[in-house]
């Protein structure tokens, strides 16, 4: 790729990441002479859609408890049919199936912790910028037990079956293979489909076949998910489809509880409560602030110790900021005060790169070497001091992001923001510092005559 390519790229990523990291609304107001504007300028909605999917985001920024506020919950699990040898194992198979749900859901950097003392197994939740509190609760505390049922046969032939006429079948949701949402193409209402596995699709053959004409039952924690339907045929490709006049959030809800799976014991609210920023406003405002003097000590150091080539360097730190920023709201992360300090750090490390660089220039152009020779030569060799000190540092945000929920490393949510702020940041960090620090001083920087070109 040509120099001019390359700048003209490194100009539209930047723009394009600023226009994703700008305010919701912008007022803009002019007023010179008989140019009056006062208007607002609005960022446009993120939604890309790509082979039949779409990907949209609000592009707000995502705050944590700490910085936002939202909800604690306390859970007591129920271990009165659960052998002693096998509590400790369901307690933590019940932890990680309210995890699993809460991700579906959809609510980011949560925290969930188990506890046992004096024989009292409890849970404890908080949830970051939870807006709908009810179905948060309902999401975490229903067990999600599906079974389908068939009428007696003595009542098969009684025009008003009762719902205490259903029996059990031995099909139930260990059967299932996958549920998602889907919309009725007639009416456009929400469905919730299911997909049994191989045993489950032969067991529901087996109940359409021996019920056609008659009702048969889709049970949910013991409670009918929609009126009985009437089975017109056998069904023998393993699908069913529940429409039962959900709204969307409700069939959403019931796909996550089915595809998270159930609870091994059953779970109580012990107590919820609303929170709110653990740091307050005034704190977070005095933390941004520090952050934001440090970083403009750290540009008017290279300016006053490099020059020009400092000026550069602050260019491409500016644009690895709005990269990072841009980042943060398309995956989107969620900004807790230690992902903050994930993300300061990686700030350091992106100068540190260009300090690594530009000292190994001056080596170069101090032996005789000619500008042109000795910018290569410093981006070349300093390289090796580079890539060793960012792989050491992904390494070890790997280890406190824990992506494989090992069970002895960390699994908090707090340190696994600090770590995927991190990893983030020195990614970024090796782009601007290598990619961009290098066109742009091709591009712009003249060095003094005294230098030999």
């Amino acid at each position: 790729m040509t120099l001019g390519k390359k700048l003209y790229s490194i100009l539209f990523l930047t723009l394009f990441c600023a226009v994703i990291d700008m305010p919701k609304t912008v007022p803009l107001k002019l007023h010179y002479g008989f140019i009056n504007i006062d208007t607002k300028l609005t960022r446009p909605e993120f939604s890309i859609t790509f082979l039949g999917k779409t990907f949209s985001r609000d592009l707000e920024i995502k705050q944590g408890l700490d910085l936002k506020g939202g909800t604690q919950v306390l859970l007591s699990a129920d271990m009165q049919n659960i052998d002693v040898a096998d509590q400790a194992d369901a307690i933590e198979s019940s932890k990680e199936i309210i995890s699993r749900r809460i991700d579906l859901y959809g609510v980011s950097e949560a925290t969930v912790q188990s506890s046992v003392s004096d024989g009292e197994y409890r849970i404890i939740v908080e949830l970051p910028g939870v807006s709908n509190i009810d179905q948060a609760l309902d999401l975490i505390g229903q067990t999600a037990q599906l079974d389908f049922r068939e009428l007696l046969p003595d009542k098969k032939a009684t025009t008003q079956a009762m719902l205490s006429d259903f029996v059990q079948t031995e099909l139930t949701g260990k059967n299932l293979k996958r549920s998602r949402v889907e919309f009725d193409p007639n009416n456009g209402q929400p469905t919730v489909t299911l997909e049994f596995d191989e045993t489950g699709a032969k067991l529901f053959e087996e109940i359409t076949a021996r019920n056609v004409g008659y009702r048969v039952g889709i049970f949910l924690d013991q409670m009918p998910l929609m009126t009985p339907p009437n089975v017109s045929e056998t069904i023998r490709d393993g699908k069913a489809i529940i429409s039962g006049g959900f709204t969307t959030e409700e069939a959403k809800q019931i796909s996550i509880q089915l595809n998270a799976g159930a609870l091994p014991v059953p779970i109580n609210i012990v107590k919820q409560q609303n929170i709110g920023a653990t740091l307050g406003q005034e704190s977070v405002q005095k933390s941004v602030r520090a952050g934001f003097i440090g970083l403009s000590m750290v540009m008017l150091f290279m300016i006053l110790y490099y020059g020009w080539r400092g000026v550069i360097a602050d260019v491409a730190l500016i644009i690895y900021g709005l990269i990072t920023l841009a980042i943060y709201k398309l995956l989107p992360v969620t900004l807790t005060l230690p992902g903050l300090a994930g993300f300061i750090l990686s700030v350091g490390m992106a100068v540190d790169s260009n300090i690594l660089i530009f000292e190994r220039m001056k080596e170069e152009v101090r032996q005789g070497v000619g500008w042109q020779r000795a910018m290569e030569l410093g981006f070349g060799r300093a390289w090796d001091a580079i890539k060793d000190a960012n792989v050491a540092t992904l390494i070890t945000a790997f280890i406190l992001f824990n992506p494989l929920n090992w069970n002895f490393l960390n699994s908090s949510g707090m340190i696994r923001g600090f770590a995927l702020t991190l990893a983030l940041g020195i990614i970024v960090s090796l782009f601007t510092g290598i990619v961009v620090t290098r066109t742009l001083l091709r591009a712009f920087y003249r060095p003094p005559k005294e230098i030999k070109q």
